[in-house]
């Protein structure tokens, strides 16, 4: 037994060593294929557990994620993972309505019978939104709309009077100056995932995984340890240097270390400062990708709120977009709701204090279900993040830096790498999985 103990620990020091910066799915998942392909890892995480935006937090005695996510149909790439990793069997699906909440009203929606019955669009509206859905799914890419911006193609699409009805609010709750920038074939993108994400005609199906997005992050952590990686948390990368055509250097705020090989899959904001033998051009590629903040409140309250997964708010009483009532979604032992702020961090809204924005999503939540009152929530938390959203306008892929950057072995890429695919857990896996195939 020692002989095989001393024979795998000479093993792994003959392997390649690369360095994967940032423990997010994306990080774990590149680390996880990096093994795979024969190397040894070190994972360096600045916080203190892995995860990334999909780490999990006691929300008063329940394991729940910071940052809602879901899991749809096409999600390939996390299939594929559950099922190397011998957990597709924690993989469930349940059927989920979506609803708005438009001045002070609840409507059904995401089915032809609630756009049927939707009062507020005339009949030739009606068809032209269900015709504008359908197509959407059925399109293979969204090249042809690529130079469009997400204002200027629904407008073409829906009209300017459903656009300011449906989507106008919603996108000025969450882009603020920059949205009448986003992307037509971002937004395409992220409605066609959720349209094919379907059981039937009339029915939508969503995902999750038993016990959460813990569950993942824990087996691909268990996988990385068992065969030698490295995790070191709390530990804040400085900076990345070539050393010469083979090796590189990662300083960290504790250590040192050599490796062959990087892979770093923080924000892109982050890059330049932390890798400053990067060109010119390079840096200001990377300076240039914008991004908006959350303040996300995760609430766990006594009572349902209403019967939906997802209620957007077009309200001019409420200053947020809409809220995820999670546990429409997976079975937990109480409510839990997410009412995300999302925002660019110059916004003097995003430095206020956390008790500000518990009690303000608490005022809405009780404007939009009357029946709760105040001594219905539980526990409440709130998280934040200065990088949540890329802002991706019209021709973002002509944006996009190369993912091999000037310095040999190493590779950047952030959640804007994944365009027009919105952030996700099964978009990081894939990409992940590219970059280390590119090694």
């Amino acid at each position: 037994m020692m002989k095989n103990t001393q024979t795998l620990s000479l093993n792994s020091r003959m392997k390649k060593r690369i360095a994967i910066i940032g423990a997010g799915a994306m990080g774990l998942s590149a680390a996880y294929y990096a093994i795979k392909k024969g190397y040894r890892v070190s994972i360096f995480e600045v916080d203190r557990i892995p995860g990334g935006m999909a780490a999990h937090f006691d929300l008063d005695g329940m394991s729940i994620e910071r940052f809602y996510h879901f899991i749809c149909k096409s999600d390939k790439h996390t299939f594929q993972l559950l099922d190397d990793l011998c957990i597709r069997e924690k993989l469930i699906w349940k059927e989920t309505k979506m609803g708005y909440f438009i001045s002070g009203k609840h409507y059904s929606w995401g089915n032809p019978l609630a756009l049927l019955f939707f009062p507020l669009m005339n009949i030739f509206e009606k068809i032209r939104y269900g015709f504008f859905v359908f197509f959407l799914t059925k399109k293979k890419d969204f090249n042809d709309i690529e130079h469009l911006t997400m204002k200027d193609w629904m407008i073409s699409k829906l009209g300017k009077r459903v656009y300011s009805l449906m989507w106008e609010r919603l996108s000025k709750l969450k882009f603020y100056e920059y949205t009448d920038k986003i992307s037509a074939s971002w937004i395409a993108t992220r409605i066609k995932r959720i349209g094919n994400s379907r059981k039937s005609i009339m029915k939508e199906e969503l995902g999750y995984i038993d016990g959460g997005s813990e569950t993942l992050v824990n087996a691909l952590v268990k996988f990385i340890e068992k065969h030698d990686g490295e995790i070191f948390l709390s530990t804040q990368v400085k900076e990345v240097l070539s050393i010469d055509d083979t090796h590189m250097k990662v300083i960290t705020d504790k250590n040192e270390h050599t490796f062959e090989k990087v892979i770093s899959t923080i924000p892109t904001p982050l890059i330049s400062k932390m890798v400053p033998q990067l060109t010119d051009e390079e840096k200001q590629n990377y300076d240039s990708i914008e991004n908006i903040g959350v303040v996300c409140v995760v609430h766990k309250i006594k009572k349902q709120i209403t019967e939906n997964f997802w209620l957007n708010i077009i309200d001019e009483d409420f200053e947020i977009p809409g809220i995820i009532e999670f546990s429409n979604l997976r079975k937990v032992d109480a409510g839990v709701v997410y009412v995300p702020y999302y925002m660019p961090i110059t916004n003097s809204k995003f430095i206020k204090p956390d008790d500000f924005f518990i009690n303000e999503s608490r005022k809405y939540i009780c404007k939009i279900n009357k029946k709760i009152k105040k001594e219905d929530f539980l526990f409440s938390y709130v998280g934040r993040l200065k990088y949540s959203q890329p802002i991706c306008e019209p021709n973002f892929y002509e944006k996009i830096p190369c993912v091999q950057t000037s310095i040999k072995g190493l590779q950047i890429a952030d959640t804007c790498f994944y365009y027009p695919e919105d952030r996700g857990i099964s978009e990081s896996i894939g990409f992940a999985k590219k970059m280390v195939n590119n090694l």
